[in-house]
């Protein structure tokens, strides 16, 4: 793979996105990211994994200068596999810890969302479901797991004001489950994933899949007309004109 590294310590699989300075979500990343779980997903010699970044970036969220040059049918297709990616993670049958190391923004919170539990890197480093300041809405199964994560009420506050939380304030909202010094993230990640995988793996799994079940089934049953309403808005004129704004450097 040529965006995502594995590495496999101690019975824990690290997935490392590693693409550029932010760490930008393509066809490619999203395609890597869901292969290294599927094959994961059935390795007995990991019993739980962990989902970070490399540099100062968790994810920035879509490559947004590279999506400007695809079609809206194409979009809709790239969407349609991004989402599925979070619930991929979301229903993934053992434990899953995500190891936010730096900014983690827009299609990058919802990939830290489907994970178990989240632990951030304190400092400058912020998250954020940011899409309405760029005149961009969400997804379905993104708000639901909002919701899973800091209740309905803080869920509106959220997406209503796309305001970038630092780890301390991501924390005291439930957004974040730890803040973590950067120099013992890994090791805490870890040991926050070994710890819940410690268990049978069977009973685990049947566990997560009751918790997860009726969110996940949710997601499968309204997901495309969010899909569809999300491009109609990204192809207006009034957003694609913000989107041409944003540069990745």
């Amino acid at each position: 793979m040529e965006f995502v590294r594995v590495a496999r310590i101690d019975g824990v699989a690290v997935v490392t996105l590693d693409r550029g300075k932010v760490n930008a979500l393509t066809v490619q990343v999203v395609d890597e990211v869901a292969a290294a779980f599927r094959d994961l997903a059935t390795d007995d010699g990991v019993a739980a994994a962990v989902l970070t970044g490399s540099g100062k970036f968790f994810s920035f969220g879509f490559d947004i200068p590279e999506f400007l040059g695809f079609s809206k049918e194409a979009f809709i297709d790239y969407l349609t596999k991004f989402t599925g990616l979070y619930r991929q993670l979301f229903v993934w049958p053992k434990a899953l810890v995500a190891a936010l190391n730096g900014h983690t923004v827009a299609g990058g919170c919802m990939l830290a969302l489907a994970c178990d539990r989240r632990l951030m890197v304190p400092g400058n480093a912020k998250i954020s479901l940011n899409e309405i300041t760029f005149g961009a809405s969400v997804f379905f199964g993104a708000v639901e797991m909002l919701k899973l994560a800091v209740g309905a009420r803080r869920a509106e506050t959220v997406l209503f004001g796309g305001a970038m939380y630092l780890a301390e304030e991501a924390a005291a909202i439930g957004l974040v489950d730890e803040v973590v010094p950067a120099d013992r993230l890994g090791e805490e990640a870890r040991a926050a994933a070994r710890g819940l995988g410690e268990h049978e793996p069977a009973a685990f799994a049947s566990i997560k899949r009751l918790l997860r079940a009726p969110t996940a089934q949710a997601m499968l049953a309204r997901e495309r007309d969010s899909i569809l309403e999300f491009a109609d808005i990204w192809y207006s004129p009034a957003t694609r004109a913000r989107l041409k704004e944003i540069t990745i450097r």
